[in-house]
């Protein structure tokens, strides 16, 4: 079931958006090289106990997960781009990390995701990088009243394609409001004037992510790290916006 938020709801969620941010500012700054992913995952833990939120991720378990997630902040290195299960592994230079990080504050959830590069970045990386920041802007611009979900995925998709980027639809961006995840899905391709319309007090998650030349993902064996087919290096954004009467309204923007 999809449900509108009142203007007054939207406000509510801004604490969670702003904690959101936070907790990716802190881990993104803590990735150096040498950093075990687990002092990242023990970290945003430590916020979101200080905080008195709650993780969306440490009891997941969604049917195309093994388990309950067990951990609290999603963590993919290289050719893993979503769904990053925190493991023992020390960030070495040049490596490709996205982190993607969901709580719940005060009853609201708000939802995000950043990709950087620890230590010496490779120019195919930076490309990546800038793509898919490039790419959740469009959508974000995309998403305004009176329009429709798939304005939002045909931008995105347009930014990708532009670039020689192929698109995986199998995941993509979602409503959020008292869960982490709820309708309506939001395909990172789709044509524009097609779907759910965009009413205010609609709030969504957008989350464009690519590979750098393939679009088809795998399971690790943690069963639920989704890694490239090929090895090839992914990334990936998102925030958590409101549509409202004026346009889309970024809730989890730093």
């Amino acid at each position: 079931m999809i449900e509108l938020r009142t203007p007054a709801e939207i406000e509510q969620m801004r604490p969670a958006g702003k904690f959101v941010a936070e907790v990716l500012a802190a881990t993104a700054a803590a990735a150096r090289v040498g950093v075990n992913l687990l002092e990242l995952d023990a970290l945003a833990h430590e916020m979101i106990r200080r905080r008195g939120a709650e993780s969306c991720y440490i009891d997941y378990h969604p049917s195309f997960g093994a388990s309950p997630f067990g951990k609290v902040i999603c963590i993919s290195v290289n050719d893993a781009v979503l769904h990053g299960l925190p493991h023992d592994y020390r960030l070495q230079d040049g490596d490709l990390l996205t982190l993607d990080f969901a709580a719940s504050v005060d009853g609201w959830v708000a939802d995000s995701a950043v990709s950087l590069v620890v230590g010496t970045p490779r120019d195919e990386d930076l490309r990546l990088i800038d793509t898919t920041r490039r790419a959740l802007a469009a959508g974000i611009q995309a998403a305004q009243p009176g329009g429709r979900i798939g304005d939002i995925s045909a931008a995105i998709a347009a930014v990708a394609r532009a670039e020689g980027y192929s698109i995986n639809t199998q995941f993509g961006g979602h409503g959020v409001g008292r869960t982490m995840h709820g309708d309506p899905h939001i395909s990172n391709d789709g044509r524009a004037g097609r779907g759910y319309p965009l009413r205010p007090g609609l709030v969504i998650a957008i989350e464009p992510w690519f590979l750098e030349t393939t679009d088809e993902i795998y399971t690790d064996p943690d069963g639920w790290t989704l890694r490239s087919a090929d090895g090839s290096r992914g990334a990936h954004f998102e925030h958590t916006i409101a549509i409202t009467p004026d346009g889309p309204l970024i809730l989890s923007a730093p």
